[in-house]
């Protein structure tokens, strides 16, 4: 397997990152990413509306557990300085029904802080109103969703469109990780409003 973690010299130390994740997300586009966030310093923390832990998939069978750092109906989007949203098919199409899911990735998309998500992930961004003008990519099958609710849709490795990235699959994790932890670098400048 290919190193996926960044050999960035960037330091994230001390930067609060939310990872949100119901269960059956995409197991390696939450442990890859969140390798190389730990990696780089930051501090990552698991929030989800699954109580306890939270399990993963390997693309169809049902994988390892993970413990559930901060329960999602406690969890403040304040509390954190970044989000990254991994995915897999049932763990966004269950986030993006959850009031309380969309509400804390609308909280990060209104506040202006940086948002990486892969492959269905941005799924959860559509339900939250960050999608609209912006460039983006995705796994294939989310290119209508996202384009009827206004991205401009792309079929690369990985998009960065402000403090936003996205990418299409696992395969693209190493540049993933790589634009991921260069846009986390900044997650703590100022806001210009």
């Amino acid at each position: 397997m290919p190193n996926t973690t960044t050999s960035s010299s960037s330091s994230l130390d001390g930067l609060k990152v939310a990872i949100l994740v119901a269960d059956g997300f995409e197991q390696v586009e939450m442990t890859e990413p969140r390798k190389a966030l730990d990696n780089a310093g930051a501090r990552t923390r698991i929030v989800s509306p699954a109580q306890g832990s939270v399990r993963g998939w390997n693309h169809h069978d049902p994988a390892d557990s993970f413990a559930v750092d901060a329960p999602l109906k406690s969890a403040r989007p304040d509390d954190f300085d970044a989000l990254l949203l991994p995915g897999g098919v049932v763990n966004p199409d269950t986030l993006r029904i959850d009031e309380k899911a969309v509400a804390f990735v609308r909280a990060f998309i209104e506040s202006g802080k940086p948002i990486a998500a892969i492959c269905h992930g941005p799924w959860t961004l559509i339900d939250a109103g960050g999608v609209k003008g912006r460039k983006m990519t995705s796994w294939p099958s989310l290119q209508a969703d996202l384009k009827n609710a206004g991205a401009q849709w792309s079929d690369k490795e990985v998009v960065v469109d402000g403090k936003l990235v996205t990418s299409r699959k696992p395969d693209d994790i190493p540049a993933f990780n790589r634009e991921m932890t260069e846009l986390f670098e900044h997650a703590r400048e100022p806001v210009a409003h």
